[in-house]
Order: C-alpha cells, then structure tokens, then sequence
C-alpha cells in the first residue's frame, strides 16, 4: 500500500490512516487512487468485518482537499476530480462492512465529506467540521452538498456550505453529525467498542441494513451527479482563479460573480 495511508488488519478491524501529516492529511489524487485500493481490501477481504478510518497525528482528520493540485484545473479536470471522489466515497457508504469515522481534528471540505461517507462519526473533542468551498469560488464536489443535508437538515447545510462557518465536535453532535463525542485519548477505543458490538450481529443483517438505510435516498442520486457538474462549472470561473490564488498568498478574496 502506498504511504499516502497506512493500513492495519487486527482482531478483525481494518484500520485505514490518511498519513499525510505534513499536509494536515489533505487529500489529493493519491490519496483518493490509494484509498480505492485499500476500500477493493475491505471487500474483498473475509477477515475484515469492519472497518475504522482515520488521519495521522492529533490535530486533522483530513483538513480539506489540496488546493495546490486542483488550482489551476479548468472543468474537464474538475469533473474527473469529482468524479473519482465520488467514486471512492460510494464505495465507502454502499460497503456492506460497518465503517466508522473517527474524527481526530479538523474535517473540513473534503474531510468532511469523507467522514459523511462513512457510517458512525465518532469525533474527538478537539474535531472541527466544516465545508468551505465557496472561499475558493467552488462548491463541495465530493457529495457534500447531498450528505450534509442528510445528517443535518436543508437549513443548517445551506448556512454551513455559505458561511463557511466551522462547528465544534458538541454542536456536530447536537446536529446529528456525529454519534459520540469522546476524548482524544478515548477515540479509538469507542470505535473498536461500537465494532466489536456490531460483530456479535448477523453479518448478513448488518450489510442489509446498510442496504436499506442508503436505499431510502436513491432518489437522490442524480444530484450527486448535478455536484459534480456544478463543481466542474467552478472551475471555468474567475472567481475559482481569485480564490484559490488568494488562498495561496494568504489574502482575501475579491470575488466579482464572473
């Protein structure tokens, strides 16, 4: 596996680390091409029977996609940059093995799309959600604009994608973001807990019930496909150009609706 995450198999739980430190864990084209393959393990697989993923050190999740890789993209590059994340996050929501997010620090854009993919989000008090794309002239463009609502509502999702607001780990729990919340030192274990509970099941009814459950929202699933076109669109904008190129100088953006 490559060393953009790192991978555990043990007592039954496939653990998968972003392992990007010194990025604060923010994914790129690797590390969306090496979580396919690490997510093709899970399935593939009979010893896994659950899986936990998470980011490396104490203070990201995955703290956003990098801007760097995707600054200068026009729309064609944007669409198979979605797409290819949709791609994998699908493959993580529609597993029929119970996936649980454990939110280690910031979950922001890309992140926190990440985390939606999964099935449990249990968060350290220290983690941070958010998705603020619009900063950079684009929309979240790995199924944000759908999970979102999901967990939190029409009204909470719309101000969060347009504020750009960050929320602490207590009020993603009041919203119905995240399950638990627990301490940093207390997180994995509450993940390996709910793991090992969910192993006493019928495997069979657990990946039925995942079934069932992301079933109730396939009528949805041609906005998924409005995401990816919308955040392709983006990219052929001034504004996409400001705002990335403010974000890299560390400025504010003049955004002009062009």
């Amino acid at each position: 596996m490559a060393s953009t995450i790192l991978t555990r198999l043990e007592n039954n739980i496939f653990t998968i680390t972003i392992n990007r430190p010194d990025k604060m864990n923010a994914l790129n084209g690797e590390v969306i091409a090496d979580l396919q393959n690490a997510m093709q393990e899970v399935y593939s697989n009979d010893e896994i029977k659950g899986v936990i993923l998470t980011g490396s050190g104490v203070k990201a999740f995955v703290a956003g996609a990098d801007i760097a890789e995707f600054a200068n993209y026009k729309s064609a590059q944007g669409k198979l940059m979605a797409s290819n994340g949709h791609a994998v996050f699908n493959r993580i929501e529609n597993c029929g093995k119970p996936v649980i997010a454990a939110v280690n620090g910031f979950a922001l854009g890309g992140g926190c799309e990440l985390a939606m993919s999964c099935h449990i989000r249990i968060a350290s008090e220290n983690a941070k959600f958010g998705q603020p794309e619009v900063n950079l002239g684009i929309i979240p463009g790995y199924g944000g604009t759908q999970r979102l609502i999901q967990y939190i509502g029409k009204g909470k999702a719309l101000e969060l994608m347009m504020t750009t607001d960050m929320i602490s780990a207590n009020e993603a729990l009041t919203m119905g973001l995240v399950n638990h919340v627990v301490s940093q030192e207390n997180l994995m274990a509450k993940c390996h807990e709910i793991l090992n509970k969910i192993f006493t099941k019928g495997p069979g009814a657990i990946s039925k019930v995942i079934e069932c459950v992301n079933a109730h929202f396939e009528p949805q699933h041609g906005a998924f496909q409005t995401e990816i076109n919308s955040f392709a669109d983006c990219m052929n904008t001034t504004d996409f150009k400001e705002g990335t190129t403010a974000f890299v100088e560390k400025r504010k953006a003049n955004f002009t609706g062009k």
